[in-house]
């Protein structure tokens, strides 16, 4: 490919003095005008972000009280009402507050760039989806204040973040705290069917000249399978929301057992959400990985065809597994044999995706800089992930570990161990290319290891007090069931987790203002958001690109050795 086909790197617009650039009388109200009225697939993408970012602080947060309650038995630090609330609110914001705007936030940040294109294919459809997602986590948390519950004025939702029925319905939950939690649900849901409608209009209509399916970077590839991911899972759950609001407000009957509704259709509705949505969020941390594992390697990723073919496999499977988390709910021998064999299923692709991450990784010239670090630990606890997947996916062991800390913390150590551990791999991989500055390292390595530390102390341990028959969801347990020890080593390790996140915001902070010039391509990578400027200009690129092979940048830097070899 011609050097001219593509510009060369600009020069970096973040050498700017922050201070200065915020000297204007009036600049404050420009700037925050400019950020709400924005289309800017770049910034929608950061607001998505620090959106998460914060709300990821509450989680944390709440997630503290509740080890806090159970540090030791008959603790009396919250009320099990309060209980209740936090353990709905943390479920719920991890999921729909942090895991979902983070990862849709890094797509839309990335996938124009990376696939040549100037902005999103629904600039306006984009700004709404943000903007309602958004409307959705502050009408959530203005229960807390707003909400009238069974006990009183500020009743934050109390039905757990999967809100089984039929104690949604109006005689089990009086009041508006549950409305609260089905409102915010369905304006959540339709900002994301948003978010993935334009995602999948991006990426298969906006590619440059040049860029064929089998030239685009795996993380668009991803993005688009998690979209319709995204539009066949969510959909039945916003659904569900809208009739559950008909039962509770005009007198309909869907999940009112008492009146002939089913409350097993409420577990169908939302598991078919609910283990698809493990997929909509580890498929982007897949992406995250695939994007920097090869770079750190100085490697092309191993089996580029296999791993298109295992994503978009794994996201068709991942619809026909649901009913696993519904083995005790009293389905016949068939439905559970049905849903153990699509759960092992499921395992095939993924164990090609990683196999083939540790293809990449052999041989190579590994550089252990803290994206890599943090992608190097996902790969371990993923596998520990899946191993104890494939045990829950037997009904057998299922039907005695089902309501336990031990399917706690499985989901939890993908929750976290995968997903959580490749989202701050990819803060410092592309926090150069969004503010121009580098993350310090050295507090890169110290947040790494202490999340390393404290995430292995916490849901390593916390498989034992499940084996051992600790339920979950439980506000309290009697001393003499050999858990205590156990609950401590969790709750420590949990405060663990939380000081790293700290030393991680710090970081984001301090490196805004005094960080290391990044330059337009730290990394030496190889995909063409690395190619403009960083941060890169409203209209991304000054010509549009033309590319030749599944590297481009490589080419452009280096146009004596063409990428023939990664065709």
């Amino acid at each position: 490919m011609g050097t001219d086909s593509m510009p060369a790197p600009q020069g970096i617009e973040t050498g700017l003095d922050r201070t200065q650039e915020l000297s204007r009388p009036g600049t404050y109200l420009e700037l925050v005008h400019s950020w709400i009225v924005t289309v800017d697939h770049k910034r929608l993408g950061i607001l998505y972000i620090c959106y998460a970012l914060v709300f990821l602080l509450v989680a944390g947060v709440e997630a503290l009280m509740i080890r806090i309650q159970l540090f030791y038995p008959h603790n009396d630090f919250v009320s099990p009402y309060t209980f209740n609330r936090l353990f709905t609110m943390h479920g719920t914001t991890m999921v729909f507050l942090v895991g979902m705007p983070i990862l849709f936030g890094f797509g839309n940040y990335l996938v124009p760039l990376m696939i040549g294109a100037r902005d999103m294919a629904f600039p306006r459809l984009n700004a709404f989806s943000f903007w309602i997602s958004a409307f959705a986590g502050l009408l959530l948390y203005y229960s807390f204040i707003g909400g009238v519950g069974l006990y009183g004025t500020g009743s934050a939702p109390d039905v757990a973040w999967f809100a089984y029925a039929p104690l949604t319905e109006r005689p089990f939950s009086p009041g508006h705290s549950t409305d609260y939690w089905a409102i915010a649900i369905l304006a959540n849901g339709i900002g994301s069917i948003g978010t993935a409608i334009n995602i999948i209009a991006t990426v298969f209509c906006m590619r440059c000249k040049g860029m064929t399916l089998s030239r685009i970077p795996l993380l668009p590839w991803l993005y688009a399978t998690v979209s319709f991911l995204v539009l066949v899972a969510v959909s039945p759950l916003t659904a569900a929301q809208a009739m559950l609001l008909i039962d509770r407000y005009l007198g309909g009957h869907f999940f009112d057992t008492q009146m002939g509704g089913s409350a097993i259709l409420w577990a169908h509705f939302f598991w078919i959400f609910g283990h698809p949505e493990v997929y909509v969020l580890v498929l982007p941390a897949f992406a995250f990985a695939n994007e920097i594992i090869p770079v750190f390697s100085r490697k092309a990723i191993f089996g580029y065809p296999a791993m298109v073919a295992a994503s978009v496999g794994i996201g068709f499977i991942s619809l026909g597994v649901w009913a696993h988390h519904m083995f005790t709910i009293g389905m016949t021998s068939f439905g559970n044999a049905f849903f153990t064999l699509s759960t092992m299923l499921v395992s095939i692709p993924t164990g090609i995706k990683t196999f083939n991450w540790l293809a990449t990784l052999w041989g190579g010239k590994i550089r252990f800089q803290t994206p890599m670090l943090f992608s190097i630990a996902f790969l371990f606890q993923w596998v520990i992930a899946g191993l104890t997947g494939i045990m829950l996916s037997v009904s057998a062991w299922n039907w005695q570990l089902h309501n336990s800390y031990f399917v706690v913390a499985h989901f939890h150590y993908v929750l976290v161990g995968a997903i959580v551990f490749m989202i701050f791999a990819a803060i410092y991989y592309w926090y150069p290319k969004m503010t121009g500055r580098m993350l310090d390292e050295r507090l890169g390595k110290l947040h790494f290891w202490l999340m390393v530390i404290g995430f292995h102390m916490t849901f390593d341990v916390m498989h034992f007090p499940g084996l051992l028959g600790m339920p979950r969801q439980i506000f309290t347990y009697e001393p003499d069931r050999g858990w205590t020890l156990l609950n401590q080593i969790v709750s420590v390790g949990g405060f663990i987790q939380g000081i790293a996140v700290l030393v991680l915001v710090y970081n984001l902070v301090h490196s805004y203002f005094r960080g290391v010039l990044a330059g337009p391509d730290p990394w030496d990578a190889w995909t063409l958001e690395w190619a403009t400027t960083s941060p890169p200009p409203a209209y991304n690129f000054v010509v549009d690109p033309v590319v030749a092979s599944r590297r481009p940048l490589w080419d452009l830097k280096h146009p004596e050795d063409p990428d023939s070899a990664f065709e």
